[in-house]
């Protein structure tokens, strides 16, 4: 877990850096601590820093940067760490960005703890009252002119950072008013969140259930046999033919043909029909003929001849 905590003097950051040092095992990487380490330890870094501030400049950017790097490559910094007093600038932030990006690292979270400048005030002063009624000697920030300018120094060149890290969707605030207890536990709510939105699915979507496919606009429909191109139904076979069609798709043969339509049975009707007449006609032409043939041979007989009295 790779953190940082964003927010002005006097909100409470050391404090929550030690808690969550203490409850996740991370380093609390200062850079203050880390630039006197580096100048003790004599690191070519650390030297290069060392003139710098013996000769009263400020240390830029890169050689911070290069601090950092070095830190965060030590063993006990691979579990995590959380970055507090850097990045103080938007151009730090993009080097510490790109030095991370080199090292295929990046920001789990920036926390940043919002509070109200004069309710910082109003509590500097009731400490440095405090201490004073105790006898006990005044830390080097308990004065209130000195934190008036140090959150003016916030408000210009660090408060920018809430905005760039809101962009990349790592900014996480934090209400820095409420009691610490409270605000340990809105920290631990919010590190609990972005972990699950981080986490991958253990296992994957269920498939659906069939069911009905929608059509859409572009799917092709094709049109039954027998349906005309405008939409209209063609008409039903008989119910017989439907049935036998079906019988045959079930065996396995092909499928008889269908029964002749209304036409077919009109004509065959007719030619029936024709027919009979015809033979009719010409059973009646028969025994005509065969009447006539009959009153031709009776007159053909001889007479018998009668005697007259």
């Amino acid at each position: 877990m790779r953190l940082i905590l964003l927010g002005p003097p006097g909100a409470g950051k050391g404090t929550q850096a030690q808690r969550l040092v203490a409850t996740h095992g991370l380093v609390q990487l200062s850079t203050g601590d880390m630039l006197r380490a580096a100048v003790n330890a004599g690191t070519p870094v650390g030297l290069r820093a060392k003139e710098l501030m013996a000769r009263g400049e400020l240390v830029p950017d890169d050689v911070v940067v290069a601090i950092v790097s070095d830190r965060i490559d030590e063993p006990d910094a691979h579990k995590g760490f959380i970055l507090d007093g850097f990045p103080r600038t938007v151009p730090q932030a993009h080097a510490l960005d790109r030095m991370l990006r080199e090292k295929g690292l990046k920001l789990d979270a920036v926390i940043e703890l919002k509070v109200d400048e004069g309710i910082l005030l109003d509590r500097i002063e009731r400490r440095i009252a405090e201490t004073k009624a105790r006898g006990q000697p005044l830390r080097a920030d308990d004065d209130p002119q000195v934190l008036h300018r140090r959150l003016l120094a916030y408000r210009d060149q660090t408060a920018p950072l809430a905005t760039y890290y809101q962009l990349q969707n790592v900014l996480r605030s934090v209400d820095g008013m409420a009691p610490i207890p409270e605000v340990s536990r809105a920290i631990d709510r919010m590190l609990k969140a972005r972990s699950g939105e981080r986490a991958p699915a253990a296992s994957p979507p269920a498939e659906k259930a069939p069911g009905k496919v929608k059509k859409s606009a572009k799917t092709s429909v094709s049109v039954p046999a027998g349906k005309a191109a405008t939409g209209k139904p063609a008409a039903r076979p008989p119910a017989g033919a439907k049935n036998a069609v079906a019988g045959a798709k079930k065996a396995g043969a092909a499928p008889k043909a269908q029964p002749k339509t209304k036409a077919k049975a009109k004509t065959s009707k007719t030619k029936l029909k024709a027919k009979t007449k015809a033979k009719t006609k010409a059973k009646t032409k028969a025994g005509k003929s065969a009447g006539r043939a009959a009153s031709s041979r009776k007159s053909n007989r001889p007479r018998r001849l009668t005697k007259r009295h």
